[in-house]
């Protein structure tokens, strides 16, 4: 079975919560036993991943630990990922409450409507208009990527019917 695939929609309520849809609350389940880590995107959505998928992700980043003292880059890495990162259990109804701080982050007040996007190794949490905008850039770049590779194909043919 794929797990944490598909998308749902839900209100943060005016506690800051969300209920997870069953399919994702198994999913963690399974994966972690519920407990699970909250991140800030870059792209503005909040990400829940499996506390081993996490730290998986982030050893790769904090693996030149011996560079902290001497560069801006690492400190900066380190003190992003500190700010937007929190643990969290998933509630028995399957909620989860977002804290403030990456609630203000993503754009995700009381009332707003928000896109649960399953990524394979967790999942995302968008306000639905960030979501939609990411979208529309997806199927962009997916255009323009569909068009360079039209003509690239289309020039090497002619290269070939010359030789």
């Amino acid at each position: 079975m794929l797990a944490f695939c598909g998308q749902d929609r839900c209100l943060v309520d005016g506690n800051g919560r969300i209920r997870l849809t069953q399919r994702f609350v198994d999913d963690f389940l399974r994966r972690c036993n519920g407990e699970i880590v909250m991140h800030g995107l870059p792209e503005g959505a909040i990400a829940l991943y499996p506390e081993e998928v996490y730290s998986e992700m982030r050893q790769r980043e904090i693996s030149a630990l011996d560079t902290v003292g001497s560069s801006f880059l690492a400190r900066r890495s380190l003190r992003r990922f500190g700010a937007l990162t929190q643990p969290e259990t998933i509630s028995r109804q399957g909620r989860i409450t977002l804290p403030a701080a990456l609630r203000e982050f993503a754009g995700l007040e009381a009332g707003t409507e928000a896109c649960v996007i399953g990524v394979e190794v967790g999942v995302e949490i968008w306000a639905a208009a960030r979501y939609a905008a990411e979208m529309a850039a997806i199927e962009e770049h997916m255009y323009q990527k569909r068009e360079q590779e039209m003509a690239a194909d289309l020039t090497r043919n002619i290269m070939i019917q010359q030789q």
